[in-house]
């Protein structure tokens, strides 16, 4: 069956709609989404959660040895190690059959639900591994399961996100329990980096967009020549192995926290020093009402099965954008004047690249500093000479076959730099005329020496696919660094204007957009919100102000445990009474 038959009542390839608020924008389809969550956040709290059978209360829990024990035993490192484990997380904690009768709310649902939604990610995500690259891109069959890889991820986020809002409004680092809070919130940070690396590593237009925009913040820390987001091989691995272990590592972490130190008692309310110390005391100690039955192994059975339906039902319906990649090739077919326009400015030295500043060059237009420039203390650690790398080095290869580019490009290297920039800005203000007879061009004459030779030579080739290839043959080894043909492509208007079309610039620098009607990442609105806001969108710093008060929001999540004031915003709004308001009504 024809996935796309299956998808064809629902069509979201079609141009993305905006809605505005003062100085904020946001798409309907994210929008949408974030609705969704709230409205799901609500009905998880306000609904009524099945009553449970009550079990008898429990007060400690104990450990019979598997086998008999020898005194002389206990000395041995092994039996330490073990009884040390086994005291901290006995069996009947790492896999329960009972839990707190005040462990009613659908709002506990969501851990489970995230941790479904994560096997689905990690499920679909190895077989696009095993197909391939390309076998997305190409076959029905790939293209439904990165759908499904698509919308698993939107749900684990979604569900991640709801979980943090509910265990926020519990104050759920109470009684111990401030690293199980931060091992939350690191995981969340690790995910947003595995979703974006993700979204790099998809090789179509959006993943180029995303990593020639993204690459500015990037650069603007001094990071840009380690984790270069226009390297497809180094995001695809740092997605598919590097991340995907850290993520892992703490959600495992987080797990065994919770299970360790067990769940967040219901919020209570303490008169006097004496009575919010005894409180204190009572969180962090294990909890002595009621239990009732609970099978964890049932409920994540039954999690994983109703999110699988779910994610596949979105997949079916709905589909996932794959917008074809721009190549050099298609951009001088397409749009050769452009094209023409930009291979002079690379010759003249006044592209974007020429003067970008590290890691390529020792320009300046594109430096962030505020106090310090990363950018500059890390250098130029990927050089690039746009002219020798976008034009004359590619020119050179097919010059012994052709004598007229030869004459040309000997002509060129011979005249010194000031004579060749000359000769290249003349050139580019004749070129802004140009007209087309038979598909070639016709450039007004002007005082630019070579130049026309050279860059009707340079349009030939590219619209071959030859300096595709080049520019990647340039490479040592595998041709998985796009860095050079992105930013050649970059440096011209065709790229924004496609862009433009698909509303991926404005105010939200298509970090959360995405082509079509699809949501894009509603879950970097923090990143995302500082380039909104008019006073910091100006500035010539931007990229560094939103890296800098996202990392400074990021903190005070994870610090929340910590910061008076903060942690006591859930007891100032009692949300955390329709949570447990089943344990508030028969406990009154």
């Amino acid at each position: 069956m024809n996935i796309y038959i299956l998808a064809s009542f629902i069509n979201l390839n079609h141009p993305q709609q905006y809605l505005h608020w003062s100085f904020f924008t946001i798409s309907v389809a994210n929008l949408i989404i974030i609705a969704a969550m709230i409205v799901i956040f609500a009905l998880a709290i306000l609904l009524p959660f099945p009553k449970g059978k009550l079990a008898a209360k429990v007060i400690e829990h104990k450990v019979e040895p598997a086998q008999p024990e020898l005194n002389s035993n206990r000395n041995m490192l092994t039996y330490k190690v073990r009884h040390f484990f086994l005291k901290i997380l006995p069996p009947s904690k790492l896999l329960p059959d009972s839990q707190p009768a005040y462990v009613a709310s659908w709002i506990y649902v969501f851990g489970v639900a995230t941790l479904a939604a994560l096997a689905v990610v990690i499920g679909s995500g190895l077989l696009l591994a095993i197909g391939g690259v390309n076998w997305w891109h190409e076959s029905p069959i790939g293209h439904f399961v990165n759908s499904i890889h698509l919308w698993a991820v939107e749900l684990f986020m979604a569900f991640m996100v709801i979980h943090l809002w509910g265990k926020f409004w519990m104050a759920a680092w109470r009684g111990k329990r401030a690293l199980t809070w931060m091992t939350g919130v690191l995981a969340f940070a690790v995910s947003i980096l595995e979703c974006f690396t993700g979204y790099l590593s998809q090789q179509n237009f959006d993943s180029q967009w995303i990593s020639t925009n993204g690459k500015d913040a990037v650069n603007a820390t001094g990071l840009g020549s380690f984790f270069n987001l226009m390297n497809f091989g180094q995001m695809l691995t740092w997605h598919i192995i590097l991340i995907p272990l850290i993520l892992v590592f703490v959600v495992g972490i987080h797990i065994l926290l919770v299970r360790i130190r067990g769940v967040s008692h219901p919020i209570q309310r303490a008169h006097g020093r004496a009575q919010r110390k005894a409180l204190k005391a009572a969180d962090a100690a294990q909890w002595r009402g009621a239990y009732k039955r609970y099978d964890i192994i049932k409920e994540g059975i039954i999690a994983t099965l109703v999110v699988l339906v779910l994610i596949v039902l979105l997949a079916g319906s709905l589909s996932s954008p794959d917008e074809p990649p721009v190549t050099v090739a298609t951009w001088a077919k397409i749009a050769p004047a452009d094209f023409m326009a930009t291979a002079a400015s690379e010759l003249a030295g006044t592209s974007e690249t020429a003067r970008y500043g590290p890691p390529y060059d020792n320009g300046s237009s594109n430096v962030q500093k505020l106090g310090v420039s990363w950018q500059v203390l890390a250098g130029v650690r990927q050089p690039i000479d746009p002219a020798q790398t976008f034009v004359l080095l590619p020119l050179s290869k097919i010059a012994p076959s052709n004598p007229k580019l030869a004459a040309g490009l000997n002509s060129f290297n011979q005249a010194g730099l000031t004579q060749q920039h000359a000769w290249s800005k003349a050139y580019l203000q004749a070129v802004a005329h140009v007209t087309f007879k038979n598909n070639l061009p016709i450039v007004p004459k002007a005082n630019d020496g070579p130049v026309p030779t050279l860059i009707a030579s340079e349009l030939t080739l590219a619209q071959s696919g030859a300096i595709d290839a080049d520019l990647l043959a340039q490479q040592p080894f595998y041709g998985t660094n796009y860095t050079k043909p992105l930013l050649f492509i970059e440096d011209g208007n065709y790229f924004s204007s496609i862009a433009r079309k698909e509303h991926l610039t404005g105010t939200q620098w298509g970090v959360m957009n995405e082509t079509g009607s699809y949501p894009g990442q509603p879950w970097l609105w923090l990143y995302t919100l500082w380039y909104q806001i008019p006073s910091f969108s100006a500035s010539v710093n931007v990229d560094l102000i939103a890296i800098y008060l996202t990392v400074l929001g990021t903190l005070l999540l994870l610090a929340v445990p910590f910061i008076p004031g903060l942690r006591d915003i859930p007891r100032l709004i009692p949300i955390h009474r329709l949570i447990w308001r089943q344990w508030h009504t028969n406990k009154d």
